[in-house]
């Protein structure tokens, strides 16, 4: 028997569980960082149980309507339950990483204030983290393209306040930074959301395939890549990003490149899939700024010394791989650049979230400080060559195993010389990700002898097991899927194969 409401609850249990906090988080104090955790483990199970279903066939629809209008629709199938399920189990990760960190960020940054004002931080980041998986969901489920743009804005809001408040570098600054990028991006979507409705006189997604060969499309596509991309930080809009994902408190880290890939998802359902003939005119265009972007962003991270910043500006040209996938407009492109999606935000977790382990231990960011780590944090140092592993996309990998079904994707689209350009481009910058996340694995872990002040230091040691435990289960599931993928492309499948 089916749980009632199960793809409903996946959205407000989270926002009931945040106002709980809100509402108690004096009586319950520094417990309340397990309420986050505790109500993900719910909503995950949630999720497997209609994943099971929806694996059997079955799709998943619930409808909400209030009078003779409906209020939103949810839908889970091949493409939104696993995506779903990914985000929400890196959100539980997070969580339970989060316990002992926003602890120590909250004592670094209020340290002089009393303990009620520091209690009133704490629990303030874990209410306000909630936020993050209710408004992921939503995306995912969303089946009316004003619910989507609803659920970007959403983010925006959680996003702001964590970074003004536990930030790092000038973060009241880069907060309204991050506040107006996210603005922008989402006005853009509405934009074209507002003009679809000019045409067709309904916001309902499963109504879009009857834009099909409307004029208009064009218009309405390029409104909604231009906010996507404003998302995805693709070159030239991807100024915001070096900057917010280097300073925010590095245990949303994680999310924050949901955040940003989240994209390529939003793409694939609102354009690709209803009007793939029609996006065609932008296919080229598309790979040539998403090699653009792959390049630029591995050369800028190249360039960086400190870690937390490394690992913020490899987040702009690994999004641009999926979006090389979804430009190609092939089954197999389009699967792959999900797939990849799904690999890229399971590795940034691990190796971010590594990084805010050396800078929560040591309190050092600049890499030419550390070097001999791995004598005191074996692993820390397991886990970020783990990540490595995973965004370089070594055999064996998820993500060699989603480069390799996107660029089969690509050379079928693409069998001349472009596509042999794509080919060197692609072998490049994996050449240039591997570089720069092994060799600053070097730089922090093992190179030289260990500091005599790190030596010396009884805190400099691996971190609590709520922090590192997390991280090694994503990275078993980035195994998983890399060395299995058939049951995720199977439900791929089952949705970007009736193309």
């Amino acid at each position: 028997m089916m749980i009632p409401y199960i793809l409903l609850q996946t959205i407000v249990v989270p926002v009931i569980a945040s106002l709980i906090i809100i509402l108690t988080k004096y009586k319950i104090g520094r417990k309340s960082g397990w309420i986050p955790c505790i109500t993900l483990l719910y909503t995950n199970a949630l999720l497997c149980i209609a994943g099971i279903r929806v694996y059997q066939g079955a799709v998943i629809s619930e409808e909400y309507v209030w009078g003779p209008y409906v209020i939103f629709g949810l839908l889970a199938d091949g493409l939104s339950l696993p995506v779903a399920l990914i985000i929400n189990i890196i959100c539980t990760a997070l969580a339970f990483y989060s316990i002992h960190y926003v602890e120590h960020r909250t004592d670094i940054i209020y340290g002089e204030e009393d303990e009620k004002t520091k209690l009133s931080y704490y629990t303030t980041f874990f209410w306000l983290y909630l936020l993050f998986p209710a408004s992921f969901i939503g995306i995912c489920f969303a089946a009316n393209l004003i619910v989507i743009y609803l659920f970007i804005e959403l983010m925006v809001i959680p996003l702001y306040f964590i970074m003004s408040l536990f930030g790092y570098i000038e973060r009241f600054r880069v907060a309204v930074m991050c506040f107006l990028w996210g603005i922008v991006g989402g006005t853009f979507v509405l934009f074209g959301s507002v003009l679809v409705y000019s045409q067709i006189g309904t916001f309902e997604i499963s109504e879009l395939h009857t834009l099909a060969g409307n004029p208009l499309v064009i218009w309405i596509a390029l409104l909604i890549l231009l906010g996507l991309f404003t998302k995805l930080a693709v070159f030239p809009l991807h100024v915001w990003m070096p900057w917010v994902h280097a300073e925010h408190p590095t245990c949303i880290a994680g999310l924050l490149a949901i955040y940003a890939n989240i994209g390529a998802y939003v793409i694939v359902r609102v354009l690709i899939l209803p009007l793939h003939n029609d996006l065609k005119i932008f296919s080229i265009p598309i790979m040539i700024m998403a090699m653009i972007t792959i390049v630029y962003g591995a050369l800028l991270t190249l360039a960086q010394d400190d870690v937390k910043r490394l690992c913020a500006c490899s987040t702009i040209g690994q999004i641009s791989y999926s979006l090389v996938g979804l430009g190609a407009l092939t089954i197999w492109s389009i699967e792959g650049g999900m797939f990849y999606f799904l690999s890229h935000i399971l590795g940034k977790a691990i190796l971010f979230s590594t990084a805010g382990i050396v800078v929560y231990v040591t309190g050092i960011r600049d890499m030419n400080k550390m070097g001999g780590l791995i004598h005191k944090m074996p692993i820390a140092a397991t886990l970020w060559i783990s990540g490595s592993i995973i965004l370089t996309g070594v055999p064996l990998s998820s993500g060699f195993t989603g480069k390799w079904i996107l660029f089969t994707g690509v050379f079928g689209a693409y069998p001349t010389s472009f596509g042999l350009i794509i080919a060197i481009i692609g072998i490049f910058s994996t050449i240039l990700t591997g570089a720069y996340t092994f060799w600053a694995a070097y730089r922090i872990f093992f190179k030289g002898p260990l500091k005599p002040e790190l030596l010396n230091d009884p805190e400099i040691k691996d971190p609590p097991l709520t922090m590192s435990i997390p991280l090694l289960i994503l990275a078993v599931i980035s195994i998983i899927i890399g060395l299995y993928p058939k049951p995720l492309m199977d439900l791929f499948h089952s949705v970007i194969g009736l193309l």
